[in-house]
């Protein structure tokens, strides 16, 4: 039979491009130039008018948080059911129904006319990006140099920090034309992807086309789940993803708030640009270097999250621009360093068949009790306590206890 036109190199560059379009979408809602803000007055009386999403539709603190959280309710519930579709119907094809369903939501979203039409519109994105976060990396690792694994990993899983980061600068500059823009803008990138995934030969992938029924699911997810390595492994990426989820949405609004910057979307973006990839590749190669192995991994994420968290940490008690945008850089970089450890132990400690099912519950885990409750409850912190400093060292904190979760592992 006539060969894929996907080759390895060509599979692992075009699902980079997707998951960075994905991660490109949520650094856009995130920034001010989308998101924008409410109109505001100081104590001269000098008012700031209302702008973006959330100034037009006149959104508290909490319902913005819950606007950037509410595509991960689709996508955790598709998750499982893409997971578990994965063993009967070709995966490949699957990813191309899920992104055919992201590009119309998205679409959508630039229509939207209130607060819960946006929402649901965001649901909708959620849906359709769950066969591609479960199917994914299990195609890469299927399809990677057996030395090469974690590096080509650490190179998929890079493009969620950079595309978060030109999500912001992106934001920044179609904001100047109306937020909906970003939108239809997001959709017409995706749309190709969609259609190569449907009119291309499918890869295959291992552990499927067997029997699926509901009963073997149950057991497959009972075995998933009564993994110790697994579940010390999801519980810090949880964690992990609970910091990263509040840095990624109220980042600009917090460096505009304390540090004043002119340009937070672009000075964010900027950063987390530069340190997620340099980051995420260094935190790759280290672990091929020092030999592939779920021990070293776990080696490589305690100890790189809790240097993380000192750099992070001590940067937001600097009231110095400079020294905090160092000493951060620094911190997200060590963070950063996790992404593909943290993915190659989760593909690891299970056998071939049950990868995809591991991978969906993964992503059920870590937005249930990372980024979905993050955003809205770090914004319920600052409605609270009224000052972005105390909020964003609280933030922080969690770090700490990320790296002790990962040192058990």
């Amino acid at each position: 039979s006539n060969p894929s036109w996907f080759t390895p190199r060509r599979l692992l560059v075009v699902f980079c491009f997707i998951n960075m379009l994905n991660s490109v979408d949520r650094g856009t809602i995130a920034s001010n130039g989308v998101n924008g803000r409410q109109e505001s007055c100081s104590e001269t009386g000098v008012c700031s008018p209302a702008r973006g999403i959330q100034g037009d539709f006149n959104l508290s603190n909490f319902e913005d948080g819950v606007i950037s959280s509410a595509f991960l309710v689709g996508l955790l519930v598709s998750s499982p059911i893409f997971a578990s579709l994965a063993k009967g119907v070709n995966p490949f094809r699957l990813i191309g129904i899920g992104l055919t369903i992201w590009t119309l939501s998205v679409a959508f979203c630039g229509l939207s006319f209130n607060f819960w039409s946006i929402a649901l519109c965001r649901m909708l994105v959620g849906i359709g990006e769950a066969s591609f976060a479960s199917l994914a990396a299990p195609f890469i690792d299927d399809n990677a140099p057996i030395s090469q694994r974690t590096a080509w990993l650490g190179l998929f899983y890079m493009c969620i920090p950079s595309g978060y980061a030109i999500g912001y600068i992106f934001g920044g500059l179609i904001g100047q034309f109306g937020w909906r823009w970003a939108f239809f803008v997001e959709a017409l990138l995706m749309f190709p992807f969609a259609v190569l995934c449907f009119f291309t030969k499918p890869v295959a992938l291992k552990g499927c086309f067997s029997s699926s029924t509901l009963t073997i699911l149950v057991n497959d997810i009972k075995i998933v789940l009564l993994d110790s390595v697994y579940l010390v492994n999801v519980l810090g990426s949880s964690l992990y993803t609970f910091v990263l989820g509040a840095y990624s949405y109220w980042g600009p609004k917090a460096g505009y708030s304390i540090y004043h910057m002119k340009n937070a979307d672009y000075l964010f973006g900027g950063v987390t640009v530069v340190c997620g990839v340099l980051g995420t590749l260094g935190g790759a190669v280290v672990l091929d270097r020092i030999d592939s192995t779920i021990f070293n991994a776990f080696k490589v994420l305690s100890f790189s999250t809790f240097c993380g968290a000192i750099f992070c940490f001590s940067a937001f008690c600097f009231k110095s621009l400079y020294v905090f945008l160092a000493l951060f850089a620094v911190g997200e970089l060590l963070i950063f360093a996790t992404q593909g450890p943290v993915n190659f132990v989760c593909l690891r400690c299970v056998r071939p068949s049950l990868r995809p099912l591991a991978m969906a519950i993964a992503t059920v885990c870590i937005h249930v009790l990372g980024d979905v409750p993050s955003s809205p409850l770090v914004g319920l912190l600052q409605d609270h306590v009224n000052n972005w400093r105390e909020t964003s060292l609280i933030t922080t904190s969690v770090l700490f206890i990320t790296a002790a979760t990962w040192f058990i592992g």
